[in-house]
Formats: C-alpha cells, sequence, structure tokens
C-alpha cells in the first residue's frame, strides 16, 4: 500500500499568504508605522507649508509639487529598504527565520512574499503621499502619468526591497539595525535631492547623486508631476538604473542571506 503524497500549496497560495502575514506584523508595530508611514507624511506638511508656494528655479514647479515626490521616495525607502533590512535582522536574530526554515514553507516563498508586502505598503505610502499634497496644498498628477507614477512605484519598491533583504545580511546584530539602516539611507535621502534640489548643487555632489538608485527614483517621479505631462512619461534611462540596483541586490542577498543567528548556525 503506497503512502499518501500531501503536496504543498504553490507559490500562488503561499506567497500572498506571507504577505498578508507580513502587513499585519507591520500594522502591529507601532514604531515601524510611524517612522516608515507618519513621519514621511509629516515631513510633506511641514515643508509644504513653510516653503510649498515658492516657486522653484529651472525646474516651473512650485516647491510643494517637488517635494510630493521627494516624499513619495523617501516613503518608497522606509517602507522597503529601511523596514525590510530591520525586520528581517530581528527575526533572524530571534531564531523567527531559523523556525520557519525547518517549516515546509520554501524559502522563495517567504522571500516573495516579504518583497510583495513591501511593495504594498509603498504603494500605499505613495498613494497617501499625493492624496495629502493633492488636498492641502493643490499638487495633482493629471490624466495618465499616474500610471508612471504606479510603474515607478512598483519597481523602486522591489529593487529597494532587495538592497534591503542584501544589507539585513551584513547587520550583526538587532541592537545596531536601526542605525546602521539610518547611516545607509539618512545620507543618500540628502545627496538624493529629496528635501532640496541638487541640480543646482555643486557639480561633485551631483556626480555622487548620480552613482545610487535614489536620485533616479527621483527623477522618474519628478518626470509625472512636470507641467503638461502626458501619456505615460517615464524616464527610462533613470528607471533602468533603478532595475540595475535591484539586480544588484538580488545578487547579493542570494548569496548572503542568512535563516541562522549570526555566529549560530
Amino acid at each position: 500500500m503506497s503512502a499518501r503524497v500531501e503536496r504543498l500549496p504553490s507559490l500562488a497560495v503561499l506567497v500572498p499568504w506571507q504577505a498578508r502575514f507580513s502587513l499585519r506584523a507591520f500594522l502591529r508595530n507601532p514604531a515601524a508605522v510611524f517612522f516608515s508611514v507618519l513621519l514621511p507624511v509629516l515631513f510633506l506638511v511641514l515643508l509644504s507649508a513653510i516653503f510649498g508656494n515658492q516657486r522653484l528655479p529651472g525646474r516651473g514647479i512650485s516647491v510643494a509639487t517637488y517635494y510630493v515626490p521627494g516624499v513619495a521616495v523617501l516613503g518608497i525607502v522606509s517602507t522597503t529598504f529601511m523596514n525590510l533590512a530591520i525586520q528581517t535582522v530581528v527575526r533572524r536574530e530571534r531564531g523567527v527565520l531559523k523556525r520557519l526554515r525547518g517549516t515546509p514553507l520554501p524559502p522563495l516563498a517567504y522571500v516573495l512574499g516579504e518583497v510583495a508586502a513591501s511593495c504594498l505598503l509603498a504603494l500605499l505610502m505613495v498613494a497617501v503621499v499625493i492624496a495629502v499634497g493633492g488636498l492641502l496644498f493643490g499638487v495633482a498628477v493629471p490624466g495618465t502619468p499616474l500610471t508612471a507614477v504606479a510603474i515607478g512605484t512598483v519597481v523602486g519598491a522591489a529593487s529597494f526591497s532587495a538592497l534591503g533583504l542584501a544589507l539585513a545580511a551584513a547587520i550583526p546584530n538587532e541592537q545596531s539595525a536601526p542605525a546602521v539602516a539610518n547611516a545607509m539611507a539618512l545620507p543618500l535621502y540628502f545627496v538624493s535631492g529629496l528635501f532640496f534640489d541638487v541640480d543646482r548643487a555643486p557639480a561633485w555632489l551631483v556626480t555622487v547623486a548620480e552613482i545610487f538608485p535614489l536620485k533616479h527614483l527621483l527623477e522618474v517621479f519628478l518626470r509625472a508631476f512636470e507641467p503638461g505631462a502626458t501619456g505615460v512619461p517615464l524616464a527610462l534611462g533613470d528607471l533602468a538604473v533603478v532595475v540595475g540596483w535591484g539586480a544588484f541586490g538580488v545578487v547579493l542577498a542570494a548569496r548572503s542571506f542568512r535563516w541562522t543567528p549570526r555566529g549560530r548556525d
């Protein structure tokens, strides 16, 4: 009599299940919600209230119109790169990942579920930022450029999720995770022009900004917010740089991702 073989659900079932679990865990963490969602919105309100009516030289838009894409990109990075790097280290060091590794859940389903959850959070974050910018400061994305915003959000979220998973492997312990993640992200926020137009900065600073994906993702969003933008105004060159960094993150994460606490295999 042959033994009955139980087949595992497919990735199409397991990935949404893992994504749902990750979203619930995120929403039950008040600190993560505040720093990933509420703080970027607070930045938008404060900066736009102070500088929003001024015109930005060289771009033909108000400062508020510049800050909406900037804070949207900030929200993408905080809900993907920052959140995923920190939470992965916490789960690894507390033995959660090790226990998951011992279950029938395929590793790929776990990783894809985490990335899917991060992409959903990023889409929600961008929608909130655009809504706040429109309701409080009159910033609008006319017509089909919203498609470019959605594409930029998904590509950016997936790429920065991969980079967050890669960074998690390099963080030695739970206590240092927030400090390391912030040390990586905060300088790039300023260098990449999220809070000021870096194109008007010294040439060497522009050169540094062009190396990293954050400025390129910002340019994708700024293209969609340009006055008179029609069709699907994608900055394909900038989007390609973001994809390239995402591929780099995938390679690093695949080679270095750890399921067990550092120093204990």
